[in-house]
């Protein structure tokens, strides 16, 4: 058996991946294969990675799976060639084994693989049992002026009736198909066509059927450059062709790439056809058009696919993020509203805590229309549970029930005005996918699932972090062509996403909801469980000491997550803060350092004293004193100056809203503040308050010139645009914010 190729440096290949350091990178993966998570190794092993964050890390860990999925595959291609006697001779086996050992893609090993994988029966293989195989290698090694007639007169000898070789015209089409398949299967024939494909082809999409109407209208008559189609152009077409709107293809530079293999195979770009050379070229023609070009161009397709989808995913998970990230409406008293005709909308009264109160359903909406007693009931709520905002879905029948709660404030205020209240609209996305769900049903086994969809629109105001995480992140919807892109893929991404969000922000053990811990680093669904059961059997968690007697909850995975978890007003003052225990030792040096106590830290001014104190020190010559890092002193010096510190207490809080805004209220030029709700490769939505959100171009993004949307806006962003269009008739506003940057 052939030995195999030696390990790679998986360290530099994923550093000449990546552009990180080779010393970073090698840290890193020693830290992943020592079982560490992404965001305990970014927040608690500064030191040994020079600070690389989460986006570093997975970027290190996705570029290292990929590469042992590299190496496996060139080991068994290895394997393969070993067992078929491949390696047995020189200086075959060498060139063999250099040319997969440099080999940088699975494409480019499949490739050298080729020649050398058991096929089906083909026009060659076909030819070769009939015994074509020398008139083949005889059309290579004679000289190209050979004129066609000396040909006919080899291929004459060839002629087997039996064997289905019926004349000599026969034999040098079967030659000429042996030869054509050794043209495909050439590695650099197939690398040089795929380049150039890549490089000067175009993406073409023509209609199924011009009269049709449908949305792939742009389409019909397209075609524009690979290197520069825009990845939602990409999967907008791929989508038209898989609906039998559109017919989409690649347009080779064939041209360029026929003279090319003429040259290599026949001399000359434009070679006799009455001569051997002709006839290579034919072979060359056949191999181009009818092996090479359909499987390049399914190979293009596929590479523009996956990278149309991964920017795709890309966007959704940044959408996600400044979703999950959107500050909490703490202290409030909610009132949730799920919209609807038919069935009425229902409502769900939910304290400052989220603790639900009450649920009930009004009809004032068609075909009820049952507006006065709706009014009724909706205000008593407000009465009876001291509401401060009320939350609207944004689905069906959201802007008739926009109005008639715009209504309802305006005679609470007009006959009450003991307090003021307000109401904003809420995304609803997913709710319904929560309420149907098992852990919604666990939740509220009594309610049905309308009603549990009012409680969850009033929770993701009240906290949207807390309350998202209960939905699958694929079924809140932020982002485009969301059922285009690789499931299995957009789902791993997104849960990167809430996991990072979720450790971000901390987790009180205390108050946390079961599937708020499962993102926890380290943490799954069922130590998550585990601690929401230990507290309840238990009581109130006191210290990050207690959870070490959690169920399954072994020393590796409380390091991991110990540092994530909150106790608020427990026994330990650090333990309501991001200072993971393995640096309690630091903090006690510290304070002794500064001849303080434990105890001071509880007291607001004394502990803003000591912090200014330490900072006054050399932060390099404190570190080494106490002990530890640079940058692990840093973070403990911002959790102490900042306990309990939220990072979303940092984003502007959402619009709330006294009364309602018409369609025929609008006119161009008209500024207003608005909340983006997506964001997309050719603008922003942005809530303005109307029941359509108004599109902000990409255009009309910035004064200045804009590369993708997500370098000006996020979700959740409250931005001032102005209204520069008005379609009335299909309900689009078109905005701008050029200008108004500073006016906000």
């Amino acid at each position: 058996m052939e030995q195999v190729l030696e390990t790679p440096n998986y360290a530099r290949i994923v550093s000449d991946k990546t552009g990180i350091a080779e010393a970073r990178v090698k840290a890193a993966l020693r830290l992943l294969d020592e079982g560490n998570t992404i965001p305990f190794i970014a927040r608690y092993r500064k030191e040994m990675t020079r600070e690389l964050d989460e986006n570093e890390l997975r970027s290190i860990a996705r570029e290292y799976e990929q590469a042992k999925n590299l190496e496996a595959r060139r080991q068994d291609v290895l394997r393969l060639l070993a067992e078929q006697g491949a390696l047995a001779t020189e200086p075959q086996a060498s060139q063999l084994r250099q040319a997969i050992q440099v080999a940088q893609t699975l494409t480019e090993i499949d490739d050298i693989y080729r020649p050398f994988r058991p096929k089906r029966r083909t026009r060659a293989s076909i030819a070769r049992e009939r015994g074509l195989g020398p008139l083949a290698e005889w059309l290579q090694t004679v000289e190209r002026a050979t004129p066609l007639a000396r040909v006919m007169q080899e291929a004459e000898k060839y002629v087997n009736v039996e064997a289905g070789v019926e004349s000599a015209g026969t034999a040098l089409q079967g030659a000429l198909d042996i030869l054509a398949e050794a043209i495909s299967d050439d590695a650099n024939n197939r690398r040089f066509i795929r380049t150039m494909t890549m490089r000067h082809g175009k993406m073409v999409s023509s209609a199924v059927d011009e009269s049709a109407e449908t949305v792939y209208e742009q389409y019909y008559r397209y075609e524009e450059s690979l290197l520069s189609v825009p990845p939602h152009r990409v999967l907008a077409m791929d989508r038209g062709e898989r609906e039998g709107a559109l017919h989409v293809s690649i347009a080779a530079p064939e041209v360029d790439i026929v003279a090319r293999l003429y040259r290599r195979y026949a001399g000359s770009d434009k070679p006799d056809t009455d001569t051997v050379a002709g006839l290579q070229a034919r072979a060359a023609l056949d191999a181009y058009k009818r092996l090479i070009q359909p499987a390049v161009e399914r190979e293009v397709r596929a590479e523009l696919q996956a990278r149309a989808e991964e920017h795709a995913i890309g966007i959704f998970g940044a959408n996600l993020r400044s979703l999950l990230l959107q500050p909490p409406l703490r202290g409030k008293r909610v009132l949730g509203v799920d919209p609807a005709y038919r069935t009425g909308c229902k409502l769900a009264a939910v304290d400052d805590t989220g603790k639900l109160l009450e649920v009930s359903v009004i009809y004032p909406t068609p075909p009820q229309n049952r507006v006065a007693e709706a009014e009724e009931v909706l205000l008593s709520f407000v009465e009876r549970h001291h509401i401060d905002v009320i939350a609207i879905g944004n689905g069906t029948a959201s802007r008739e029930t926009e109005a008639f709660v715009a209504d309802c404030i305006r005679t609470w205020h007009a006959q009450s005005g003991r307090w003021r209240i307000a109401y904003v609209m809420v995304s609803e996305a997913g709710a319904s996918v929560y309420s149907a769900s098992e852990l919604a049903g666990e939740e509220f086994p009594n309610l049905d699932v309308a009603e549990r969809s009012a409680i969850s629109i009033a929770r993701r105001l009240q906290d949207p972090l807390a309350e998202l995480v209960k939905i699958d992140p694929k079924s809140i919807g932020v982002g485009q062509y969301q059922h285009d892109v690789s499931q299995a893929r957009l789902g791993e991404q997104l849960g990167a996403v809430v996991e990072t969000a979720v450790n971000e922000v901390g987790v009180d053990v205390n108050t946390a909801s079961a599937s708020l811990l499962s993102y926890v680093a380290g943490l799954n669904r069922t130590t998550a469980r585990n601690i929401v059961q230990f507290r309840e059997a238990n009581g109130r968690i006191r210290t990050r000491k207690q959870l070490a007697k959690v169920p399954r909850l072994g020393p590796k995975t409380l390091e991991q997550c110990v540092g994530f978890l909150r106790v608020m007003d427990g026994d330990e003052v650090l333990d309501a803060t991001p200072i993971h225990p393995e640096s309690y030792g630091v903090v006690e040096r510290l304070l002794a350092r500064l001849e303080a106590n434990p105890t001071d830290l509880r007291e607001t001014a004394k502990r803003r004293a000591l912090i200014a104190a330490a900072r006054r020190l050399p932060l390099a010559e404190l570190a080494q004193e106490l002990g530890t890092g640079v940058p692990t002193l840093r973070d403990i010096l911002d959790a102490l100056e900042r306990p309990g510190r939220d990072p979303r207490e940092d984003v502007p809080p959402p619009i709330l809203r006294t009364d309602v805004m018409r369609m025929e209220d609008l006119s161009v030029g008209m500024e207003l503040n608005g909340t983006v709700r997506n964001v997309v490769d050719f603008g922003a939505f942005v809530d303005i308050g109307l029941k359509n959100d108004g599109l902000v171009h990409i255009s009309e993004l910035a004064d200045t010139f804009v590369k993708h949307p997500l370098d000006v806006v996020t979700v959740g962003d409250v931005v001032r645009v102005r209204v520069v269009h008005i379609d009335a008739e299909r309900g689009r506003i078109g905005l701008s914010m050029k200008g108004l940057q500073s006016k906000q």
